[in-house]
């Protein structure tokens, strides 16, 4: 008889299966919390001035008390454990889930602390796999010291070099400071956005239909505060999370984020992750020479609705030599001051009759260059070894100006463009673009000019050549 109770059929004792953990037993509070939360803004001031504050106390009080129980339950069938290289996940009482989450297909273990969490010392693990375009299995919540075990535990069973923990002392991994975000920069670059700006027009404009109306009543000036701090909703979550903003390079090559305020996380990016990086120029930033750079991660989702899929920032706000040298440091051996681009022909003005001159593309000596916008003006780079599909897209006002244009698809979900070339510098960019692609993990390709010949003398096998211009009639 094996350990287990169960006969050996082999011969040899059955493998000892580690028993199941449950979550922290202050999970169902912090759950409970947040919907609580959501419940009490969905009932709205309306709500409360039509039942009054007593009944609307007591509603949210059965709500408060019918929320925590369920969490309760939904705790209680909830447990975790590891049996040989998978976690396996089980929850639910009337509907029944088990998951068992291969840990080869693991990309990253991230460990956060929402505010709360904070509060009562714990913490939540988000595991992110390949192909999952969220979170696979948050396991909320731990206590700090137990999520950050469990983390190594899982990298370490998934053949990753467990990161440096940074949970117990909510700072940045140890190894070579690259940025720190001053926090002064950050509030002024989210007061100059279009919210905050026109934020005071909203105010006098709503202010002056009251004083011609005569009516001030609790309810309008509720649900106007309310309206307004809708309004500016986006850019304080943007303070929220990017507060204290630093980044690090660790382990010779990895880079680790650190960030947040109301919300703490730690992160851990290997290069060979970053699928794209996006340079980003907004209008009222030009001013103060501001830019903003994110990277596209290949098995990373954005936390929650509304944030950018598969994305994360790599500098929220910094002035061009900050830039360059991230830049370096996500996709080594790119210098950005040495980027060149070239714009479309001047017949696809009609296309883009006010920003043409915005547009252009150009194949660096690593990474596919595109730019674009007139107001707010964006700048992709991504590395031949990241793409994984090139396409020629030509459209019907293209056609008949003979004209196409050119997508390097990702693992990150975006895609680089040189928007509206000939179509025979088209076919011949994307022909140079499947060459690098194919070859970029060999070696560093020399520059060439968009629709110029690979200058190193290396040429795609005739049999290979698949970008082809198409016969003209």
């Amino acid at each position: 008889m094996s350990d287990t109770g169960h006969p050996a059929t082999s011969g040899r004792p059955a493998p000892e299966v580690e028993p199941r953990r449950r979550l922290h037993p202050l999970s169902p509070l912090l759950k409970g919390a947040k919907s609580i939360a959501v419940i009490v803004a969905a009932l709205s001031w309306q709500t409360l001035g039509q039942v009054g504050a007593t009944d609307f106390a007591l509603i949210v009080l059965a709500l408060a008390v019918g929320v925590v129980i369920f969490s309760a339950v939904g705790w209680w069938n909830t447990g975790y454990h590891v049996v040989a290289r998978e976690l396996r996940i089980t929850e639910g009482l009337v509907w029944r889930r088990n998951r068992a989450i291969p840990l080869d297909r693991l990309q990253a273990v991230e460990l956060r602390r929402p505010l709360l969490a904070q509060i009562s010392g714990l913490a939540e693990l988000r595991l992110e796999v390949v192909g999952g375009n969220k979170a696979e299995a948050p396991l909320a919540y731990l206590t700090v010291r137990d999520a950050a075990t469990l983390r190594e535990r899982l990298l370490a069973l998934s053949g990753r070099a467990a990161p440096v923990d940074t949970a117990t002392t909510d700072e940045p991994a140890g190894g070579a400071p690259l940025y720190r975000v001053r926090n002064h920069d950050l509030l002024i670059s989210q007061l100059l956005t279009p919210q905050a700006i026109f934020l005071p027009l909203g105010v006098a404009w709503v202010s002056a239909q009251f004083l011609l109306e005569g009516s001030w009543t609790f309810i309008g000036i509720a649900s106007t505060m309310t309206a307004m701090a809708g309004v500016l909703l986006q850019p304080i979550r943007r303070v929220l999370r990017d507060w204290d903003f630093q980044l690090a390079r660790e382990g010779g090559d990895r880079l680790v984020l650190h960030y947040g305020l109301t919300e703490t996380r730690s992160q851990v990016v290997p290069p060979n992750r970053v699928q794209a990086v996006r340079l980003t120029w907004p209008f009222l930033w030009r001013a103060k020479r501001w830019m903003s750079l994110r990277m596209d991660i290949a098995g990373l989702s954005g936390p929650d609705p509304g944030d950018d899929k598969s994305s994360d920032r790599l500098m929220p706000v910094g002035d061009l030599p900050t830039a360059r040298a991230l830049v370096a440091a996500a996709l080594p051996g790119v210098d950005l001051a040495t980027l060149a681009t070239s714009p479309p022909p001047p017949r696809a003005r009609l296309l883009h009759p006010f920003g043409l001159r915005f547009l252009g593309a150009g194949l660096a000596a690593d990474v596919f260059v595109s730019r674009s916008g007139r107001i707010t003006r964006e700048t992709s780079l991504i590395p031949y070894a990241r793409m994984q599909s090139v396409r020629v897209v030509q459209g019907p006002v293209q056609r008949r100006l003979g004209l196409a244009t050119v997508y390097a698809d990702t693992a990150g979900g975006h895609a680089g463009a040189a928007r509206d070339r000939p179509l025979a510098e088209a076919y011949a960019i994307a022909d140079q673009l499947a060459l690098r692609a194919r070859r970029a993990r060999r070696g560093p390709l020399a520059p060439v000019s968009v629709a110029g010949p690979v200058t190193d003398g290396s040429e795609a096998p005739v049999d290979e050549t698949f970008w082809q211009p198409p016969e003209q009639p």
